[in-house]
């Protein structure tokens, strides 16, 4: 008896074809139309196919992100669904999957998919990418991984992938610890685990006045003092190496952790984490001591991510921070 899988169609280029009059990309195709072009699914998986809706990636805010959230929890508990697949676009797709991950603690699998070309393109990855990623979602070594992505026949865990290319089909990479799988026509073959144990937050809400800075050569504190004026609820800064910023940056980090706003540091290089290893102004050991959150290895958008969960249920500064450090 084939598994059921319940496919949530979000949108992002897999759902969309080129418009003849406005000659670029936009959502056009139904969940129908690309099912349609999956061949022969129906001989591993029963499909319960959800509607979501017809977003492009940057149309996806964190308040749709909460709903999805709760429409793949939803899914979760009905007893005869074996996994869930969320199609999703791929340019904030690392967001959406880290949040689910954040947020979800089931021992079914849960598996967010994409594609790099359109259905109006040659070599439309669509099809093929929703194909191994059901195959994902049903095998039974799939389960208790956390949330996956899967796309190019590769299985990461959401908490290490990042989108590393506009437009390559191997786009997203763990770039410190490689897949954890691959997909093998309908197997799927399991290298690891993911490398950091996701830390969780169970929230149906949350905080979106959380703000990501990048940290550059001569950077000051207008933004900064900005932000803390405003009222912001948290900061995450891509700081420079182990995690250090400017020294002119200081102050307007001092004045926003003084307001208790929640200051999160993380690198803005692609790989390694941040570490109080330089004690001179603007060195990430002044800037924990000051009371800022070293991230580890988390990206940027993915820290602002965990900051807004956390911010919904944590009561204190400390607690804030024991959502980031273990």
């Amino acid at each position: 008896m084939s598994k059921k899988v319940a496919v949530i169609f979000t949108g992002g280029t897999i759902s969309m074809k080129v418009d003849p009059r406005l000659k670029a990309a936009i959502p056009s195709m139904s969940s129908e139309d690309i099912m349609s072009m999956v061949t022969n699914i129906d001989q591993i998986a029963e499909l319960d196919i959800v509607e979501f809706g017809k977003y492009p990636g940057p149309h996806m805010t964190p308040e749709k992100m909460m709903a999805l959230k709760q429409l793949v929890e939803q899914k979760l508990n009905e007893e005869d669904i074996a996994g869930v697949v969320v199609t999703h676009g791929t340019d904030n797709l690392e967001e959406t999957a880290y949040l689910l991950d954040v947020c979800l603690n089931n021992e079914k699998p849960v598996v967010v998919v994409g594609a790099m070309r359109n259905g109006s393109e040659l070599g439309y990855d669509g099809p093929s990418n929703l194909a191994a990623a059901i195959c994902t979602a049903i095998h039974p070594k799939s389960r208790n991984k956390g949330v996956l992505v899967v796309l190019n026949n590769e299985v990461n865990a959401a908490r290490e992938v990042t989108k590393t290319h506009t437009m390559s089909l191997d786009t997203f990479k763990s770039l410190e610890f490689g897949p954890i799988g691959i997909v093998d026509q309908d197997d799927v073959i399991y290298y690891h685990k993911q490398s950091i144990p996701t830390k969780h937050v169970f929230t149906n809400s949350i905080e979106t006045d959380v703000h990501l800075l990048k940290a550059v050569s001569g950077m000051d504190s207008t933004l900064l003092h900005f932000l803390v004026e405003k009222g912001a609820k948290g900061i995450v800064i891509e700081a420079m190496g182990r995690g250090n910023v400017p020294p002119m940056m200081m102050d307007g980090i001092k004045a926003a952790l003084d307001a208790q706003i929640p200051v999160v540091i993380v690198s803005r290089s692609p790989m390694g984490r941040v570490l109080g290893s330089y004690g001179y102004d603007g060195g990430g050991a002044q800037l924990q001591q000051l009371g800022a959150i070293l991230a580890s290895n988390l990206n940027g958008q993915k820290a602002r991510i965990h900051l807004m969960l956390a911010l919904t249920v944590a009561k204190t500064f400390d607690e804030v921070k024991s959502y980031f450090i273990d």
